[in-house]
């Protein structure tokens, strides 16, 4: 019997994968519920805010969790976005689309997406999940980001560390823009949040209006590790440290987020209303398509790969 393992299970009637690290790290996966990571617990404590839990994420995209935004991070600026000139409609009304209090559309398409298909292993070295979704093939996800590509994303624990890497293959005729990002919530059990202490390797942070919209202007900012206290944060960092890795330490426990150098954007988020904060990996900043800075974009046969790390100790 291998030192990992993976369990299946269930959770709001969503069927679960959950991997168990020896070193008492475990993570749980709703691959019908958009590939959310829903839970993960360290000597059986969970770490992960649950917010409204996960059948609202699936049915009306409120995050929790390690949600996967795709195919944009954060938000528009209205109900559609133009690229080469060609106006692509993100209507409300559509089931894929869920938005924020200002009603503008929020962190993709993906979440409640059940067209992910899994495959898992476990052995002596860790425990995996590798899940693909084929976007060309579903016309709900296509009509609105009309770009064919295939999704590819591996999930591997290992001792106390759970590793994300992503990567997007354009499959059509057309080149894809690359904005995705995840909005991981962590949280401490048991310590007050106000005794939270958070590093966050940031230069530069876009100056936003009252809609959290970038309005092209930017600052140098340089923040000083220490305690959340009352602090409520939803900035977007346009400009991070070198091997950037963001840290929620307190109770005798330290959560770090380790970016790899796709990632080179993050949103942190700390709100007024509960106790979590969010260290967002980002490829693109907020309104990617129609911001201040072009978007990337992968052509024909082209694939663009992104990773990042969390660590527990």
């Amino acid at each position: 019997m291998s030192a990992y393992r993976i369990e299946e299970g269930e959770r709001e009637d969503f069927p679960t994968l959950t991997l168990h690290s020896p070193d008492d790290l475990s993570v749980t996966y709703a691959p019908s519920a958009g590939m959310v990571g829903c839970s993960m617990t360290h000597r059986g404590e969970e770490l992960l805010g649950q917010c409204q839990g996960l059948a609202a994420y699936a049915a009306e995209g409120i995050v929790m969790g390690i949600p996967f935004l795709h195919p944009w991070s954060n938000r528009l600026a209205r109900e559609g976005y133009a690229v080469d000139g060609v106006e692509i409609p993100v209507p409300n009304t559509s089931p894929r689309v869920h938005p924020d209090p200002n009603g503008l559309p929020i962190h993709g398409l993906v979440a409640g997406c059940a067209h992910w298909e899994v495959e898992t292993a476990a052995d002596d070295e860790g425990a995996r999940l590798v899940a693909r979704l084929d976007w060309g093939h579903h016309p709900d996800l296509l009509s609105l980001f009309p770009f064919r590509h295939e999704i590819r994303m591996e999930v591997e624990l290992r001792g106390t560390t759970l590793s994300i890497a992503t990567r997007i293959r354009a499959t059509g005729d057309l080149a894809v823009p690359i904005a995705w990002g995840y909005h991981p919530y962590f949280r401490l059990p048991d310590v007050p949040r106000r005794d939270w202490e958070v590093a966050l390797p940031v230069r530069r942070r876009a100056i936003l209006d009252a809609r959290c919209l970038p309005t092209g202007d930017e600052e140098a900012v340089r923040i000083e590790p220490g305690p959340l206290g009352d602090r409520v944060l939803d900035d977007l960092f346009t400009e991070l440290d070198p091997d950037p890795v963001f840290v929620l330490a307190g109770g005798g426990r330290r959560i770090e987020v380790s970016h790899g150098t796709a990632y080179p954007i993050a949103v942190v988020y700390a709100p007024a209303d509960d106790n979590v904060v969010c260290f967002e990996p980002m490829t693109a900043p907020t309104n990617p398509f129609e911001g201040t800075r072009p978007v990337r974009r992968i052509r024909p046969g082209e694939e663009h790969a992104a990773g990042f790390r969390i660590s527990v100790t």
